[in-house]
């Protein structure tokens, strides 16, 4: 690896060096991911140039802000972020470009997460087996026969053997090699939200709409007078509209476009039409229908005073759950949601599931599938043998019905 580093420290950087990374990047922003935007392959451009010419000491984010985003030069940076920002977006777009079949080999650019100095990965190309020349004494004049006795080969022919033995072992050991190397570089988001983006299908979030019989009317001269109106409307509560809109966040920094559809008026001829991301447990009945197959599961007893999330392959009693009753005079408990993403065999289509017993732990669900940290912590328990669906329960503490940070109870993988 050849970079400036993370302490603004800079390695020399050949010439031929320079102008392949030069290469690189133009390949890079030239890809979907960055030739629809102006603000990601400016900063790109910025902080690889001067990483190049020496300057690393000017990659930080006051300076960043005033030279690439046009910022005073006072400007606040605790206040107004868009230089952290940007630089998280580029990391995950960076992620899914190299995620694209045919990039697995080229020259790696990544900025990595609490640092604005990029780093240059040279690929590690594969050894080749040379088979060389038959030495003079095995030359025989044009014309002559070689005579082979039974059981032996002629040198040529055994050193032909051996370089197709090394170059054999040469392209598994790569394979390997390049397996391991594309899993250690997905970046979370990617991990988890790659099957998605990248499908060619557009994405739809199935949610809840409850009816509402009544709502708030503010005066317009004076905003103390307020009434309350009757009336006849949907709307969808304030948990479920956070976990849709840090999800939606994801999508968007991916360039994946998604609709939203009442899970009451959604049909399966619907969820054949794409990945589906199913929010809400209990008030939503297609996340019913669709983990009632699952390992982990949602169980309540008939009246809805208990609810909980258990592993149908054990006969021990639900260790996730949550009693309706306690939670109403409690402001300081537990709540568990169901994370999952999968492909439904009757849609043939991904379903992602965000689902908490209550809606605080719906709304912990958004977050963890939004946040890179605690994706993180679910790709490092995810084997690497090629299973691709994967449920996760989860916990929140609840205290004044707010969520606390959302934590991995258990995973299954298949």
């Amino acid at each position: 690896m050849l970079s400036g580093d993370s302490n603004g420290n800079s390695t020399a950087i050949s010439e031929p060096d320079k102008a392949a990374v030069e290469q690189q990047l133009e390949r890079i922003l030239e890809n979907r991911h960055f030739n629809h935007s102006r603000r990601f392959p400016a900063f790109l451009r910025f902080v690889v140039h001067k990483t190049l010419s020496g300057s690393t000491d000017l990659l930080k984010e006051r300076t960043l802000g005033v030279e690439i985003f046009g910022r005073a030069a006072d400007y606040d940076t605790s206040s107004d972020p868009i230089v952290r920002v940007t630089a998280a977006e580029i990391r995950k777009r960076i992620a899914l470009y190299y995620q694209e079949p045919g990039h697995e080999t080229e020259l790696r650019i990544s900025v990595d997460s609490g640092s604005y100095v990029p780093q240059f990965h040279w690929p590690h190309l594969p050894a080749v087996a040379v088979i060389e020349p038959q030495p003079e004494a095995d030359r025989r004049p044009s014309g002559e026969i070689a005579v082979i006795t039974a059981g032996e080969s002629s040198p040529p022919r055994r050193r032909f053997r051996v370089a197709l033995a090394i170059s054999l072992a040469v392209a598994v050991l790569t394979g390997v090699s390049l397996s391991a190397w594309r899993w250690t570089h997905v970046s979370p988001i990617d991990f988890f939200w790659g099957p998605v983006i990248s499908s060619s299908d557009s994405v739809v979030f199935c949610i809840v709409e409850q009816h509402a019989f009544s709502g708030l009317a503010v005066d317009a001269d004076d905003p103390s007078h307020q009434i309350i109106n009757k009336t006849d409307m949907f709307s969808v509560n304030l948990d479920d509209a956070v976990a849709v809109a840090e999800i939606g966040g994801v999508l968007h920094g991916g360039g994946k476009k998604y609709t939203y559809q009442s899970a009451s008026t959604t049909t399966l001829s619907d969820l054949r039409n794409g990945p589906t991301i199913f929010v809400g447990a209990f008030d939503n009945p297609w996340t019913m229908r669709l983990t009632r197959p699952l390992r982990f599961r949602f169980g309540n007893d008939a009246a809805f005073t208990h609810e909980w999330i258990y592993d149908s392959t054990s006969s021990e009693p639900p260790q996730w759950f949550t009693e309706r009753p306690a939670l109403e005079s409690s402001n300081n408990y537990r709540e568990y949601a169901l994370i999952a993403r999968y492909k439904d065999p009757d849609t043939g289509q991904l379903c992602i599931i965000v689902a908490g017993i209550g809606q605080a732990s719906t709304r912990a669900a958004g977050e963890f599938l939004s946040d890179s940290g605690k994706l993180a912590a679910l790709q490092q328990l995810a084997p690497r043998d090629g299973r691709t669906n994967l449920e996760a329960v989860i916990s929140t503490q609840i205290i004044d019905g707010q969520a606390g940070s959302p934590k991995i109870e258990a995973t299954y993988f298949w």
